[in-house]
């Protein structure tokens, strides 16, 4: 959710080198590129793809893990990309930015604000690859502040076929009318606020321009997903189709976050157990007895690790 709220992601389908800082409300997020470039929206398609593997296996109650394995040509073909040489070539880019691409900002995941720089991924491997040098599996390991997000189920989920939009704003813009308009019936929003959030570095009349085309697209081929878009003067102005009903909404996230100091911390309070394994339990142990959210999530959390080691000692 907070990656849909704020421009993370270039629109530029090129190189885009340039550091960007954005702040709305007191929050701030700050995106800077590595020589390859910053990571675009074509490329968080990677993200996307480990967070709905993730919530499918958390939905199903399995262990969350931080690390995401998967079948390189599932991603691209789930991705509407092509699945030749080019897709693969494609992909591996794709990995290349997002763990080059560094985020400094204070936006909350998981219920407590903090400072954090991190990189969107913190590392990719490719598993397995063919002779002819396609990747057959994936590796990914992701960001304390993706996993953390995840962890607290602040995800919404998103229709089909926003992989069948190839332009970058118009992704963009469906984001945020996910994020804002949600299962409401309209949602309004400036021009001026919409280049804002959207990250675009053009003129205000060409991204006028440019929103004109795609509501002009839209009133003759309905193509944008679950919201219609139209202009009205100096707003932009989005319609629930019917397709995004409030029983879709996530639940409230948990509130439960610990930090990455936290988990190290951990792994040497309770040498040898699974730190992910015993966030969980913690979690269900907080939620099953309605205690609600410890003032300090890390020093609870430290504590039931402590209790927890002392208890059952190494695994």
């Amino acid at each position: 959710m907070a990656s849909m709220e704020h421009p993370i992601f270039s629109l530029s389908t090129k190189p885009d080198t340039r550091i960007r800082r954005y702040e709305h409300n007191g929050r701030f997020v700050e995106i800077t590129p590595s020589v390859k470039g910053l990571a675009t929206m074509h490329d968080r398609d990677v993200l996307i793809y480990c967070i709905s593997q993730l919530m499918a296996g958390l939905n199903d109650g399995k262990q969350l893990s931080q690390t995401v394995r998967f079948k390189a040509y599932d991603l691209l073909q789930a991705t509407n990309r092509m699945t030749n040489g080019q897709g693969y070539e494609g992909l591996k880019a794709a990995l290349e930015r997002l763990r080059g691409t560094t985020i400094s900002t204070n936006v909350t995941t998981g219920g407590e604000e903090q400072f954090d720089v991190f990189g969107i991924i913190e590392r990719a491997r490719i598993v397995r690859e063919t002779r002819d040098g396609r990747m057959q599996e994936v590796e990914i390991k992701l960001s304390d502040w993706v996993f953390n997000a995840i962890a607290a189920k602040e995800v919404l989920t998103l229709h089909r076929d926003y992989f069948r939009l190839r332009k970058p704003l118009e992704r963009r813009i469906y984001e945020l009318a996910r994020k804002h308009c949600g299962s409401q019936g309209t949602w309004k929003i400036s021009l001026d606020l919409l280049q804002k959030k959207c990250g675009s570095n053009s003129t205000p009349r060409e991204f006028k321009r440019l929103v004109q085309n795609i509501v002009k697209q839209d009133a003759s081929h309905s193509h944008m997903p679950d919201y219609g878009i139209r202009l009205e003067g100096e707003q932009v102005v989005f319609t629930n189709r019917g397709t995004m009903l409030p029983k879709e909404e996530p639940r409230q996230p948990a509130k439960l976050f610990i930090s990455g100091e936290t988990r190290l911390k951990a792994k040497e309070i309770a040498k040898g157990w699974d730190i992910d394994e015993l966030y969980f339990e913690w979690c269900d142990w907080v939620n099953k007895r309605n205690l609600g959210t410890p003032k300090n999530t890390d020093k609870a959390f430290l504590g039931f690790c402590r209790k927890w080691f002392e208890t059952r000692g190494r695994p």
